[in-house]
């Protein structure tokens, strides 16, 4: 078949759903009204551990508007069936809302509050009295005792170090951060009979859909949920947290259907978290920085119920050319709620250690950033032996150091003034392992020449709805406009969680391959139909283009969609298409990359670091949308940026209170922090990945902002901040 014409990917579109969301006409989670709907609330915790003794809610329902207050002593026993087809972590046994007195962690749902209005919702769950047996919890990771570690070796790290003529022994510290998207997390839920409908906020319906059927003991096919609009989600939403069961259970036991949004507040223990990290980092290397050894020892917490762990260890084993590595992964069990990924989840953390130290070392040796990591690029993935798919950091490196002015950079650390400001330039390499999963997608072409196509995926901002439109405009051969891209409901094609940089590649191609599967059925149709002026032509030989279908070279020799099925009597074409995911075994090694350029401005009297300007080169494929994926690279420096100077979640480890639950304490950037933004993609596809060529970019674009801000922190001070956030203190 011939390649189509490609005129929309590629293109800088605008979203296709701009329009709605400016006018307020895209419904979010909470905005969904069902007929009689309830408003629910929930009393969380006031202790870390221990076990609930007594509630009183006479009070709370005594108050007018107040019809249930539910908990686990009047609760029904529910099913929570095991769920392997879940985000839930593979270690432990999920929380059961309402179905035992153990409190695990502050915060937790004790109680939920079911009235007719919201207000009466509040003030009926300010009212319930709980009692508690507490005890001290564990939430200080220093004072834990970590699991067994996770581990991999290959050569002898420690034999190598000690042998080695350059030795760095680091330790770096990672805050917890919260993802603070704008949406809180919502649930509307109704039941109909034995069958359940949900409105949530969720990067994943399907996952939510299998998570509630196991959990009420219903038939997969018994549960829908709908998530048309994500507002914000950078992991948050990628699995079912115990509020969508608190709503759902609330509907079933009044029979009516109930809304429960989360407060602010709630959104620090009602959902998950970046997890904190303590990683030392042993790097042994010759005279001219070429590396021998790395041992990586990391910590990182988890809750006591559950085992969550994210590939903190990858980037150690394949970035840079080491023929002696060890690692060893341990995760600590607290007496906190379960953490999530988060943007750029595991190689955010890592390369904030490995960039830092990789900075270190070439200080120590004298030797240029850039010049150490040339020095140290593998000729292959050495972790398992494959060839890249494409590694083109080189490029990413040389890009970046012409268009950022590195050559007139003074290496030495504080040299550089403007006034009573330290001016200093940092850089730091980004790796990242975009996930493929399969996919599946549905198509129909009517007989009007527009399209509709269906897959149960999500968009939590980082275009879905456009970027599917694109694909399926271009593979379809009709305009935009004439394209229909459907998602966030689980009646639809199953598709993977729209999270790790997947969607793209793993919907993208399960949607090309539908509407390849209908132009094909179509031109079919054409070239075998004796009253079609593409009667006889080789199938080969025909596009479409702007809904005609014409022979290529031949453009007055075709018809229209619409003529081609009203002439045969078709209300439509359709078609299902599907991705498999990634061959087994794998043929090659498939990451993006990129290099982190910024210059930052330090108050030398008051240790205040500015951002002057910050530049991300990428080597991520095929570039869909240009727009939106500037969209993505300038958000992705901004989390950067809050995870390097601002994110800290401060925990009280008398009785695990979450100090700073809200966004006046826990800081993130607002505009006045965020300096001039650029991002470069170089040219090119990755056709050993995916059909389409593409790695996805949401992830790696937070990758390594981190330590190039921390290495230009180090150039412009002289001073190495090993802990982020990096605060004024640690400066003066």
């Amino acid at each position: 078949m011939s390649p189509q014409p490609r005129s929309a990917v590629g293109a800088p579109l605008s979203r296709v759903d701009g329009r709605l969301k400016v006018t307020g006409r895209a419904l979010y989670a909470a905005e969904h009204e069902a007929k009689g709907v309830l408003h629910a609330v929930i009393v969380d915790s006031s202790v870390g551990r221990g076990r609930v003794t007594s509630i009183d809610a006479d009070a709370a329902e005594a108050q007018p508007g107040v019809l249930r207050v539910i908990h686990h002593g009047n609760a029904p026993k529910l099913p929570y069936r095991d769920n392997p087809g879940s985000n839930n972590p593979p270690g432990g046994r999920r929380l059961r809302v309402f179905q035992d007195d153990k409190v695990l962690f502050h915060g937790q749902p004790v109680a939920v509050v079911v009235a007719t209005t919201l207000e009466a919702a509040q003030h009926g769950a300010s009212l319930v009295k709980v009692r508690y047996d507490a005890e001290k919890p564990s939430t200080d990771m220093a004072a834990a005792t970590p699991d067994q570690p996770t581990e991999y070796a290959r050569g002898d790290a420690d034999a190598a170090l000690r042998a080695a003529a350059v030795r760095l022994d680091l330790t770096y510290r990672m805050a917890r951060n919260h993802h603070n998207p704008m949406e809180p997390h919502a649930t509307v839920a109704r039941w109909d009979g034995d069958r359940l409908t949900v409105w949530d906020k969720t990067q994943w319906v399907v996952g939510t859909q299998t998570e509630l059927s196991t959990v009420f003991g219903l038939p997969l096919a018994s549960v829908r949920v709908i998530s048309p609009f994500v507002g914000g989600g950078f992991g948050s939403g990628l699995r079912c947290w115990p509020h969508t069961v608190v709503a759902a259970l609330a509907a079933r036991e009044t029979g009516r259907p109930v809304k429960l949004v989360l407060g602010r507040r709630q959104q620090y223990f009602g959902t998950g978290f970046r997890p904190a990290y303590e990683y030392r980092l042993r790097l042994g290397s010759d005279r001219r920085g070429r590396l021998a050894a790395a041992v990586h020892e990391m910590d990182a917490e988890t809750s006591s119920y559950e085992t969550f762990d994210e590939a903190i260890m990858l980037a150690g084993q394949m970035f840079y050319s080491t023929p002696h590595v060890g690692q060893a992964y341990r995760k600590v069990p607290l007496d906190v709620n379960t953490p999530i990924w988060m943007r750029g989840p595991g190689f955010a953390n890592a390369s904030f250690a490995i960039e830092s130290a990789m900075d270190e070392l070439a200080h120590e040796l004298g030797v240029d950033p850039i010049e150490l990591r040339l020095r140290n690029e593998p000729a292959e993935d050495e972790s398992n032996g494959l060839p890249w798919s494409t590694r083109r950091l080189r490029e990413c490196y040389t890009v970046g150091a012409r268009e950022f002015g590195w050559d007139r950079r003074d290496a030495r650390p504080r040299s550089t003034r403007d006034g009573e400001l330290l001016i200093g330039l940092g850089m730091a390499a980004a790796v990242y392992d975009p996930g493929r999963m399969p996919a599946r997608a549905r198509v129909r072409l009517g007989a009007d020449g527009t399209a509709v196509v269906e897959a149960a995926a999500s968009d939590m901002g980082p275009g879905t709805y456009t970027s599917q439109t694109q694909v399926a405009a271009d593979a379809l051969g009709l305009a935009m406009r004439a394209v229909d891209f459907r998602l966030g409901d689980s009646l639809y094609p199953q598709t993977p969680p729209h999270g790790g940089s997947m969607t793209m590649a793993s919907v993208g191609t399960a949607t090309l391959d539908a509407c390849d599967k209908v132009r094909r059925q179509a031109v079919t149709l054409a070239v075998e139909d004796g009253e079609s002026p593409l009667y006889g032509a080789d199938a080969e030989d025909v596009v479409v283009r702007g809904g005609r279908l014409h022979v290529r070279g031949n453009p007055a020799r075709g018809e229209t969609y619409r003529s081609l099925l009203a002439r045969n009597g078709l209300a439509r074409l359709e078609a299902d298409g599907s991705y498999a995911g990634p061959p087994e075994p794998a043929r090659h090694s498939y990451f993006s990359y990129g290099a982190v350029f910024t210059e930052v401005a330090v108050d030398a009297t008051l240790g205040l670091v500015r951002v002057r300007r910050m530049l991300g080169v990428y080597d991520c494929g095929r570039i869909v949308s240009p727009k939106l994926a500037d969209s993505q690279a300038l958000g992705g420096m901004v989390g950067g940026i809050g995870q390097a100077l601002l994110e800290h979640t401060v925990t009280d480890h008398r009785d695990g209170r979450i100090v700073n639950a809200n966004l006046a304490d826990y800081l993130v950037p607002v505009n006045a922090d965020i300096p001039d933004l650029r991002a470069i993609y170089l040219e090119g596809e990755d056709t050993r990945a995916d059909p389409l060529g593409v790695k996805g970019v949401g992830e790696i674009v937070q990758v390594g902002v981190a330590a190039a801000l921390a290495n230009a922190v180090f150039h412009a001070t002289g001073r190495r901040v090993r802990e982020l956030p990096i605060t004024a203190e640690a400066l003066l």
